[in-house]
């Protein structure tokens, strides 16, 4: 796969997800004056991306069956890179309560949830604050960004979380690497 040919990244959305900065952050490390679009989950992302080699989805290392989007789309998404960046401060933050008796968390950081809690899933860090602010519960597990943007008052700051995130080019077989090819990658 060929990496200069990456113009546009997709993944979680929506605006305040660490995947947003990271895909910002790989096509700066890169020079790369390229877009970033926002999906409700990576799976609706790669269902809208284009085979054509210019198009990469975002993810990190820890996002839920990530092995199972990967291997389920061997004959079109290629990991072509990986990076270490810290995410932004994950918090739990509320509207108001002092100890919330609910908590909406991506599945990802499901484990800062306080004990006791009850965890409702939801599909993105940045969805956790804006359902906590529209109180549909009364915490979440977020980053400090949608904290900050929800106006919602941080409990407890856990910090950046070191993260490997990686990128796979969306194409084809038919316009794939001829050195993943004789590498056996492809068949």
């Amino acid at each position: 796969m060929n990496t200069k040919r990456i113009r546009y990244l997709h993944t979680l959305g929506p605006h305040g997800t660490n995947l947003e900065s990271a895909a910002h952050e790989w096509l700066h490390r890169r020079g790369v004056d390229g877009e970033v679009e926002l999906h409700t989950s990576l799976e609706t992302a790669l269902d809208a991306v284009p085979d054509d080699g210019e198009h990469a989805l975002v993810a990190c290392a820890v996002y839920p069956a990530l092995h199972t989007l990967t291997f389920g789309n061997l004959h079109r998404l290629h990991m072509v890179d990986s990076f270490v960046m810290p995410t932004h401060n994950m918090v739990l933050a509320s509207a108001g309560a002092v100890a919330p008796h609910t908590v909406s968390t991506h599945p990802a950081p499901v484990g800062l949830v306080p004990e006791g809690a009850e965890a409702r899933l939801v599909l993105s860090n940045s969805q956790a604050a804006i359902d906590c602010a529209a109180g549909l519960t009364e915490g979440c597990v977020t980053t400090i960004v949608a904290a900050e943007r929800h106006g919602l008052r941080v409990l407890r700051d856990f910090g950046p979380v070191p993260m490997v995130f990686t990128i796979h080019q969306v194409c084809g077989l038919d316009t794939a690497d001829d050195r993943l090819q004789s590498a056996g990658a492809l068949r």
